[in-house]
């Protein structure tokens, strides 16, 4: 009996639903949620992803502000258009789209974000906040990991949770997350990494596994325990096809798996139309005490 495949487009889609809803509600009560995107340069995927946020936003309600730079504009340019969004009231979260070009202080631009209006929730405010289990915008891929294991009842809260990979949007973020006294966490988590001579024992006795360290193929069935559930975070691209960390023939060991395609990557997007869309949320709130 091979593995359940954790689908995260199907429940991407009913979160869009849900999100849709939800912006109708703030609609009828004069709050439409603003999302804004800041695209420097002409890189190609990077504008894919831009575009494919906007038609997300378009799905369920949300209204999209597009602003794009040379790839040639200054430090000073990018600053400014952060600042924009800042200062709009209609713009309830927004982005600056990574890589910026050479020359451009990523972090700079990145900082200048305020941190309620941060999206992506890896402003280093809110990473300060999920540190502390305070309440702010999630990390989008853990939360989006978190949201497909629960709604297929995998057991996570008290197991052995191991992650491969300790970068910032996922790794790192995922294993405060998941190590958090709340439903569907409170996992013992490991976190390994090239650093870490022989992980696979480790990998070995966990019963959920993330896979986010881009490297294709990492994960094969014999470092699975049976019936563990394996989550491949992390891709490559071989010309235009995806290769996942994870092996295919892993979901003949495993006892839940992410597809090839259709699994992480739905519910990243997915999770940041709910930032957005919660952003909005405190808007009305606020608005409603002050009248």
């Amino acid at each position: 009996m091979g593995a359940v495949l954790l689908d995260g487009e199907a429940l991407a889609a009913r979160i869009r639903g849900e999100l849709a809803e939800r912006v109708a509600a703030l609609a009828a009560g004069g709050v439409v949620p603003g999302l804004g995107t800041v695209l420097v340069g002409d890189d190609g995927p990077s504008a894919r992803y831009v575009e494919m946020k906007h038609q997300d936003c378009a799905q369920v309600g949300i209204a999209s502000f597009d602003t794009r730079l040379p790839a040639d504009a200054s430090q000073e340019a990018v600053e400014e258009a952060v600042r924009a969004y800042d200062d709009d009231p209609a713009v309830d979260a927004f982005l600056v789209q990574l890589p910026l070009p050479a020359g451009l202080d990523e972090e700079r631009a990145l900082l200048a974000v305020d941190p309620d209006k941060d999206v992506d929730g890896l402003h280093p405010v809110n990473l300060g906040r999920l540190t502390m289990g305070r309440p702010g915008p999630l990390p989008c891929t853990p939360a989006g990991i978190v949201e497909l294991l629960a709604d297929y009842d995998v057991p996570v809260e008290g197991r052995n949770v191991v992650i491969i990979g300790r970068g910032l949007t996922i790794g790192r973020p995922l294993a405060l997350l998941m190590a958090l006294k709340r439903p569907h966490c409170n996992a013992a988590v490991t976190v390994v990494h090239t650093g870490v001579p022989d992980f696979a024992d480790y990998v070995r006795r966990a019963d959920v596994v993330v896979a986010a360290a881009g490297s294709p193929g990492i994960v094969t069935p014999e470092m699975v325990a049976p019936g563990a559930a394996v989550v491949g975070a992390g891709v490559t691209f071989e010309g235009r096809r995806v290769v996942p960390d994870v092996e295919e023939s892993v979901a003949e060991v495993a006892g839940w798996i992410t597809p090839r395609l259709g699994g992480v990557g739905p519910m990243t997007r997915a999770m940041l139309l709910k930032n957005a869309v919660l952003a909005a949320e405190r808007r009305a709130a606020v608005a409603a005490e002050r009248s």
